[in-house]
């Protein structure tokens, strides 16, 4: 099966972005990078958090980088880097962040990726979270794989499934 360039889900509620968090979770290895995208309060941090919690345990206590910019947990096969770049000042700052070696052995969750700039990986999987309508309560998620690697995988991932409405 050829995949689509970009895949849209609709999320019901905050269980649904869990879901689809643990999924994509489930379908990482080291190396990669998530680059979330989407405005102030779209969903990225919710998942982010469900995508930490499913490798790590539910227990798993992950505050918001907002003023650390980084956070590190670790799981079994290796390190999730769970960047916000929201406040970063300019691109080559990521650099003092450890983001090279992130890219390099870890999952990269990055937050307000764009900031990034010609840092930004061209192998990614780029995920853009849109909030809901005034007076609705579906957030939608695109997905687009950057890269044959992220391709392959979302083919597989979402094979024969109707995902949005």
């Amino acid at each position: 099966m050829t995949s689509k360039p970009s895949i849209q889900i609709d999320l019901a509620d905050e269980a649904a972005t869990a879901i689809l968090a643990a999924r994509l979770a489930a379908h990482c290895r080291p190396g990669d990078v998530l680059a979330l995208k989407g405005d102030l309060g779209a969903g990225k941090s919710s998942l982010a958090r469900a995508f930490v919690r499913s490798l790590c345990g539910d227990e798993e206590e992950v505050p918001s980088p907002t003023f650390t910019l980084v956070q590190l947990y670790y799981y079994d096969s290796g390190t999730i880097w769970h960047f916000d770049l929201y406040r970063l000042e300019k691109p080559e700052d990521a650099l003092e962040l450890g983001i090279e070696e992130a890219f390099a052995d870890g999952v990269s969750l990055i937050e307000w990726s764009e900031r990034l700039g010609p840092w930004l990986p061209h192998e990614r999987l780029e995920v853009l979270l849109t909030a809901p309508p005034e007076g609705g309560c579906r957030r939608r998620a695109e997905l687009s794989a950057k890269g044959k690697g992220w391709m392959e995988r979302l083919g597989a991932m979402f094979a024969g499934e109707k995902l949005s409405d």
